[in-house]
């Protein structure tokens, strides 16, 4: 029996309720994610975050490092590291949320199980910025519960910096950056590489990721290039099902923008992506998928200033999604769109956006997202902001094609649609005092998992008629002295499903109901800097449990040793459900900064 019914717990929470956590430091933060032109973080009407990664770098260790500072973000790890790890957003399914890389899709038209492999290391990031609720308007498929952006851009200065650290359970890690400018042009190489012997028998990895990213200046504007690698086998025992397996995944990535003048600008983005699964990990003869996928994306942008205080966006995009499987097959599928916005703004006192798009698939009939955000100030310090958009999704090819002795696609399923309404106050009584409120609700028609009437069934792909999300986002950001920050939010999640029988979804209700992060970051005395995070989470029909880390490193000189323990406790917990998580996990090291500071 599955209680589709969620009963909130009133336990570990409380003291988060009335908190929250933003991270988009300083009011003058500049983003990209959410906007069709960059603007101030102040200025934005939807609930956008920015979380600075080159700036913490010493003190984490991947990407899902900072993506765990926003309990409204739930990542869903089967292996440490963001070796494979789903992401969800508001309750969302790791399919309906959309993963970016300098503004242009990730997401694996396989499977969301790999939106996550980013092909770019640590070094190479320069931030990410979330967006929470849809965001189909801007950027079509996928953005059903929000949208991550990972923004690389090389540093600022000349610098060579090499760093190895060693680890129990056999962890082994190098990695590097190269940056440089040479004139007009500014650039910057960088790798990684991870090796885990791993916590229990066949849950073993490795991880390589190399990156080159380019900046230029030219007549017509700037310029970015962006291009990266991974690859990452890895032992998967127990990731689907009760089976010693292996699997090795593989990414490519090139992207460019080009600015043509002040106004416009031009994109164009190539991934491709592998999967090689095993079930028995010393028999590949009984069981073998060999998926490769390709996608083509490419966009042409251009903006309007009709006054000082109303700009006009519009542009054309493009899409070719294909995939060689001797499982799923052999299929292709386009899709077009256009999409045009009006801004209205009045710095400090109102704002109104209007924006809609119009995409067409080839296979799919066309699907149309607008979204209306506005937002008035009511004194400087306090802003009241609302917003409704569209979002969608077409099934990925594992959702139609996928077939094993336990799951069955669905050939005949029908895209997802979802309207998302949320409103919410930004409370900034001084430079030290940062906070949000927001409510929201995503009502969801013809979702997509895969459902079974009891265990003995096998898993089949089909159509939710109909799943509400409401939720609150609630906390305060304190920097109490220099160089000192205090961060708590807290998110709360009520989900309810009425059409489907007596049984149970595979992916659908693994939702955090209360989830919770207390961080504090500060530079001691002799250059120590310290990071810390406690994140407790209620996961519905589970446990709660929580999660706390340490982060110490030495900024001082030349050589920075540093000390990274994760799970202090030795908590035991699943993210996914049946999936075990390794205990405490201690990584020490050092940074050798050759060139640069």
């Amino acid at each position: 029996m599955y209680n589709f019914l969620l009963r909130p717990k009133r336990l570990l929470f409380l003291p988060f309720t009335f908190l929250t956590l933003c991270f988009a430091q300083q009011h003058q933060t500049v983003v990209v994610t959410g906007t069709y032109e960059p603007m101030s973080l102040d200025e934005i009407d939807r609930a956008i975050r920015v979380l600075p990664v080159r700036s913490n770098e010493l003190v984490m260790n991947t990407l899902i490092d900072a993506l765990r500072l926003d309990p409204s973000l739930d990542v869903q790890e089967r292996a440490p590291d963001g070796v494979q790890a789903d992401l969800s957003i508001r309750g969302s399914t790791f399919d309906q949320t959309l993963v970016l890389l300098n503004g242009m899709r990730l997401n694996d038209a396989q499977s969301g199980h790999h939106d996550m492999d980013i092909p770019v290391p640590l070094a190479a990031v320069s931030r990410i910025e979330v967006m929470r609720g849809s965001g189909s308007t801007m950027y079509g498929s996928d953005a059903s519960g929000g949208v991550i952006n990972i923004i690389t851009e090389p540093p600022d200065t000349a610098e060579v910096r090499l760093r190895t650290g060693v680890g129990n359970f056999g962890i082994n890690q190098q990695s590097g950056s190269l940056a440089d400018s040479f004139g007009k042009v500014s650039e910057q190489l960088s790798f990684s590489r991870d090796f885990s012997s791993g916590f229990m028998p066949d849950r073993d990895y490795r991880t390589l990721q190399v990156a080159s990213d380019t900046h230029i200046s030219t007549g017509l504007g700037p310029g970015d290039l962006t291009f990266g690698y991974m690859d990452h086998p890895f032992g998967a025992d127990q990731f689907y099902g009760d089976f010693p397996s292996w699997e090795d995944t593989k990414s490519w990535f090139a992207g460019g923008t080009q600015s043509l003048g002040p106004n416009t600008s031009v994109d164009f983005a190539f991934r491709r992506h592998s999967d090689l699964y095993v079930l028995f990990r010393d028999d590949p003869a009984i069981y073998t998928n060999h998926h490769h996928d390709e996608s083509y994306q490419a966009d042409v942008r251009r903006h309007n200033n009709l006054s000082p205080t109303i700009v006009v966006s519009y542009g054309a995009e493009a899409l070719h999604e294909s995939i060689v499987s001797n499982n799923l097959g052999n299929h292709a599928r386009s899709r077009a769109a256009a999409y045009g916005a009006v801004d209205f703004r009045a710095l400090k006192r109102f704002s109104l956006s209007l924006s809609a798009r119009e995409e067409v698939y080839r296979n799919f009939s066309g699907e149309f997202s607008p979204t209306a955000a506005g937002g008035v100030w009511l004194r400087p310090s306090l802003k009241l902001r609302a917003s409704a958009s569209r979002a969608f999704r077409v099934p990925s090819y594992t959702d139609l094609y996928y077939s094993d002795p336990a799951t069955r696609g669905n050939p005949n399923l029908l895209p997802e649609r979802a309207w998302t309404y949320e409103g919410g106050i930004d409370w900034m009584p001084s430079s030290a005092v940062r906070g949000d409120f927001t409510v929201f609700e995503r009502q969801e028609r013809d979702g997509i998992d895969f459902y079974r009437a009891n265990p003995a069934d096998f898993w089949q792909a089909l159509n939710i008629d109909s799943l509400n999300f409401t939720g609150v986002e609630a906390g305060v950001r304190l920097t109490p002295w220099r160089g000192q920050t205090i961060d708590l939010r807290y998110t709360a999640l009520r989900g309810v499903e009425n059409a489907l029988p007596i049984g149970e979804t595979e992916y659908t209700f693994n939702y955090p109901v209360h989830s919770g992060v207390v961080a504090w970051e500060g530079t001691l005395p002799h250059g120590i800097l310290f990071r810390t995070r406690v994140g407790a989470l209620d996961r519905r029909g589970r446990y709660p449990y929580g999660l706390w880390d340490l982060y110490a490193a030495s900024t001082r000189g030349r050589v920075h040793p540093f000390l990274q323990i994760a799970n202090v406790t030795s908590t035991v917990y699943q993210e996914i459900p049946g999936v075990a998580m390794p205990g405490r996990t201690i990584i020490g090291g050092i940074e050798w900064l050759l060139w640069g500071r």
